[in-house]
């Protein structure tokens, strides 16, 4: 008879594989929540890069499918720099190999979930508009109010591929083009007054932040100061002008009506007038362009918040990898790394609703508690019409929001192996 060979098969460690699926478990995790790179988590876990990876690239097709999650009604996007390349400090660019990843990148993020539903090369509307092209026409019909930084770009794509979505522009980066205005005025008088640039004697210089300060949450010493400059430093009032532009600018964002806020519109127009500055007419021309959307941001309240979150843990992920030289592995972390984080807000939000609590997290050996039924693996038993709120290892699919009652939260495989 001829010799035939013999290897140990388990359902733990299949034939022909030299890992656990414990192990494999646990690598993901390790990378996702602690925000390690690839090697350091091999390192502690004493493997190689390459099983690190091949986990990470495994757990990537079990995320949710954008397409299959319909939309609540709104989203929103912004761009976002990675830290790296051209924006980047010198130091950071010279330990950036030549061959990585395009720097500059979009995300565009759930505006309710804040969950990143993909990421595209550029900040242009070329890859914002692929992206929705991309998207079925009923999922695009869906979206009803879309959230974005002021980009010409971005609005372009928008009147393209979603004509009929609403688009709000956010409040932060208009009055940050405010506070701009005013810093640049700053600059401008010292140089005029002093020849120079400011010092620490200058109490224009001094009391530089004071002067960004919202006007409503200075208090009265805070006050004394800011006159004490403009007496001093600002005897032509160059530099209370442009603060009483910003002022009103910020006063037309936190309008609460339509009316209020044509009525604050006309008073920054004549604040405009007054200043007669370039830079303060360029502000009121960059108002007018977006008027309309600034209305949308006064009746719907959408802003880009939830995106500049993502956008700090995806530059803190950039940071730890020290660029990645395939944008492919970056973004599959990007999404891993989000969908690890709405799973686990949307558990802790079940978790402090005041609904009975009958529900019970069940792993995969099928086990049971004392007051929820037992369920597949991955699955949140207990729960009327939650059983899909996380998905088994084969498959990932949409479910009802616990908050919100909403479909489109989804959660990925292993979020539900190490939360015992």
């Amino acid at each position: 008879m001829p010799r035939g060979t013999f290897s140990e098969a388990t359902v733990e460690v299949p034939g022909r594989v030299r890992s656990s699926r414990r192990l494999r478990d646990m690598l993901v995790p390790a990378v996702i929540d602690s925000g390690r790179v690839a090697s350091e988590a091999a390192a502690a876990h004493g493997v190689s890069w390459w099983l690190v990876q091949r986990a990470l690239n495994m757990a990537a097709p079990k995320l949710p499918d954008v397409d299959t999650l319909r939309p609540d009604g709104r989203g929103c996007w912004a761009s976002t720099s990675t830290g790296f390349g051209p924006s980047g400090s010198s130091r950071t660019r010279q330990s950036v190999p030549e061959n990585a990843s395009n720097p500059q990148m979009s995300t565009i993020v759930g505006l309710d979930t804040g969950q990143v539903l993909g990421v595209v090369d550029g900040r242009d509307h070329t890859g914002v508009g692929e992206w929705l092209l991309a998207r079925p026409l009923e999922w695009r019909l869906g979206v009803q109010v879309v959230a974005i930084d002021p980009s010409a770009a971005f609005r372009k794509a928008l009147r393209t591929w979603l004509p009929p979505a609403a688009v709000s522009v956010d409040a932060f980066h208009l009055v940050l083009l405010g506070n701009n205005l005013l810093t640049e005025a700053r600059q401008r008088l010292t140089q005029e007054t002093e020849g120079r640039r400011g010092r620490t004697a200058d109490p224009v210089w001094a009391n530089r932040r004071l002067l960004l300060r919202a006007r409503e949450t200075l208090s009265d010493r805070g006050c004394n100061r800011l006159k004490h400059v403009f007496d001093t430093d600002d005897t032509a009032g160059k530099m209370q002008k442009a603060r009483n532009v910003k002022e009103q600018l910020r006063t037309l964002l936190r309008t609460g009506s339509l009316e209020d806020a044509a009525a604050a519109k006309r008073r920054l127009q004549e604040l405009v007038g007054i200043a007669a500055r370039p830079k303060t007419h360029r502000l009121w021309r960059t108002v007018c362009r977006w008027s309309n959307d600034i209305e949308v941001l006064i009746v719907a309240g959408a802003t880009t918040a939830k995106v500049e979150a993502n956008n700090s843990a995806i530059k803190q992920l950039k940071r730890t990898g020290r660029a990645f030289v395939k944008s492919r592995n970056s973004n599959r972390r990007i999404m891993l790394r989000s969908a690890a984080r709405t799973a686990a807000s949307t558990l802790i939000a079940y978790c402090k609703s005041p609904r009975p609590k009958r529900a019970l997290l069940v792993d995969e050996t099928h086990r049971s508690g004392t007051t929820g039924k037992v369920g597949r693996p991955g699955t949140l038993a207990g729960v009327t019409g939650q059983e899909d709120l996380f998905s088994d290892g084969s498959e990932v699919q949409s479910s009802p929001d616990t908050t919100t009652g909403r479909p489109g939260t989804a959660a990925i495989d292993y979020s539900c192996h190490y939360r015992r």
